[in-house]
Formats: structure tokens, sequence, C-alpha cells
């Protein structure tokens, strides 16, 4: 009860300040609608003489001050809000942590601490125990055509492009590093080693300048991150996230079917509730799982219940698969030709 108790202190400080924060913001945006309403008056009602302009910039300069100070002080108090909002959260860790019964076994931090330990690397430009980790999941990364192996290769050497002509032949021994991603990057490859020829006068002087800007390291932290979580089978955004961002692209289409539907009065098209008249494209990186809808089960396909393609060209689920197979045969229900059930191979969209 103790540890509730704390909790509910944290939480009604929290309930307190906002009581606080309505009642000041309203009393001061209060008074500077009074004022700006009593100003306007007054220059309605006795007009503005050409003597009178000095006057009235300095009165609605002081006005213009007022409001400007009101904003960046409510400004102000609702980020300290913000603070007392995550004190209750750590309230909650703290005192309630026990209760949880939760136990996560250090097999399954190990991944995200070493994960953390080289994002903390490369915020520092230290890209060894990164490059350590891209070779050693290799194949992993390149099942998702992932740059990043490459894009750290590119990286150390232009670190070593930095070191100036002291660090040329170094540079040129590591460059065989790119040998395996010639075919994908040539371009790239060429770039990097056509900078090689200002190196003596400074690569900042030179048509490859643009190989050192710094938020190269931006943007290879977020491409390991990105990554790495899809590795791990996780999201790099929150599903909050995700979803905001989601809706924000598909209302607009949304807004202009309703707007079609409504005109053509034909609002009977749109019976189902749970589905969308029309699809609605999100882009790639809003996939996360197949798209398939079995024609014979009328299911959505899943890891569990994947897409299997027949002989004949057809596809349909496993579990409808499973379900026609008879006597050790599959017909197809799509056309006459009989098969074995094991031919059947799953496929990916």
């Amino acid at each position: 009860m103790e540890q509730c108790a704390c909790v509910e202190r944290e939480l009604e400080k929290v309930l307190h300040r906002f009581v606080t924060y309505g009642h000041q913001s309203e009393e001061r945006l209060d008074d500077l609608l009074r004022n700006v309403c009593e100003l306007r008056s007054r220059l309605v009602a006795y007009g503005v003489q050409d003597a009178d302009l000095s006057v009235l910039h300095q009165t609605m300069a002081q006005c213009c001050k007022e409001i400007k100070e009101t904003v960046q002080m409510l400004a102000s108090r609702h980020k300290d809000i913000h603070g007392s909002v995550s004190k209750v959260g750590k309230a909650i860790d703290r005192d309630l942590s026990q209760e949880s019964g939760v136990v996560i076994d250090m097999s399954m931090k190990q991944p995200f601490l070493e994960l953390n330990r080289i994002l903390e690397a490369l915020r520092t430009q230290d890209l060894r125990p990164a490059l350590e980790w891209a070779v050693t999941n290799r194949q992993r990364l390149l099942d998702l055509n992932s740059t990043l192996e490459f894009k750290l290769h590119r990286l150390y050497f232009i670190s070593l492009l930095n070191g100036g002509i002291g660090k040329q032949q170094e540079a040129l021994q590591y460059a065989r590093h790119f040998q395996p991603f010639a075919s994908q990057h040539q371009r790239d490859i060429q770039i990097l080693m056509g900078s090689l020829v200002y190196l003596r006068h400074g690569i900042e002087n030179s048509p490859y300048r643009s190989l050192l800007e710094t938020d190269q390291w931006a943007e290879i932290c977020n491409i390991f991150t990105r990554d790495a979580c899809s590795l791990l089978g996780l999201s790099v955004e929150s599903p909050l996230s995700v979803s905001f961002a989601s809706g924000c692209m598909a209302l607009p289409v949304l807004m202009n079917i309703k707007q079609v539907i409504e005109q053509r009065q034909c609002s009977g098209v749109w019976t189902h509730k749970d589905e969308l008249p029309i699809e609605i494209e999100l882009g790639k990186k809003c996939w996360y799982h197949s798209v398939f809808a079995c024609p014979i089960l009328r299911q959505q396909t899943s890891e569990s219940n994947p897409p299997m393609k027949l002989i004949c060209g057809h596809v349909i689920s496993r579990d409808a698969l499973n379900k026609l197979t008879n006597a050790g045969k599959l017909k197809c229900p799509y056309c006459p030709m009989e098969q074995n059930p094991s031919d059947a191979k799953q496929i990916f969209f």
C-alpha cells in the first residue's frame, strides 16, 4: 500500500499543476484580450492624428511585448509540467517494479545491450564495433538488401582521407574492402578513389568536399538502428507513431472518397465498417506482413499460414491446401490439374 500511496502522491502533484496552469493561463490570456480590446476601442473612438503616431507606436510595441512575454511564460511552465508527468512514470517503475512480477532473462537483454554499445561508439565516431557486427551478420543484412556494411567501410575510408597525405597508403590498402560491393556501388567507389588525387591539396578544397559532410554520422546511426531492429524483428518507430503517420497519409484520400460518394449520392457503396472501398498506398515502410488473402478461406495469410504456390501457378493458403488434400492428392480449385501437396512451395510478397 505504501508503494501505491507514493505513486498517488506524485499523481496528485501533476493534477494540481495541471489545474494551476489552466487557471493562470486563463487569467493571463483574459488580461491580454482585455488590454487589446481597450486599445482597439480607443483607436476607433478617437482616431489617429499624425502627432500621435509616435505614441501609438510605443503603445503597440508595449502590447506586442506583453503578448510575447505571456507566450514564453506559458511555454516555459508547460515544459515544467512535462517534467512532473515523467516523474509519475519513474515513480511507477521505482515503487511497483517488484509487484509486476516481471523477470527479464539476461539472454533477452544481451542483444539490446550490444546494439546500444555499438550505437554509443558510432556517436563518438568509432566505427570498429559496428564493422565487426556488420561482418558477423553479413548474410542476414544481405537478405534485407541492406547497404550498412558498405556505408560503414565508406565512412571509415573517408575518416582516413581526413588524415591527409600521411594516411594515403593506409587508405589505398583499406580500399580492398570495397571489392565485394563493386557491382552494386561502383559509382560510389569511383568517387572515393577519385578523391585520392586531391589528397595532397586537401579534400576540403576539392570537388569531393561533400565527402566530409558531418551529417553522414547521423545517417549511419539511423541506418544501423533500422537494420539492427529489423534483424531483431522490431520496428524502429513506436506503434503509435506508425499508426499516426499512416493515418495522416490515408486521411486526405479518405476525405476525397467521402466527397465523391456524397456528390454522386452513392453512399450505399461503402457498407463495411471494417474495410476501405479502395486500396490506400502507404509505401513499403508500412509493410509489416503479407497482404495476400486466401481466395478459398477468405482469410489473410500469416507466418503460421503462409501463401503456397501450386504447380499450376495458382496460390492458396496452407490451411486451404491442407483442407483440400484428399488421400494424399490435391485437386486445384481453379483448374483440373491434380498434384501432390508436397510439391507446393511457399511464396513471399
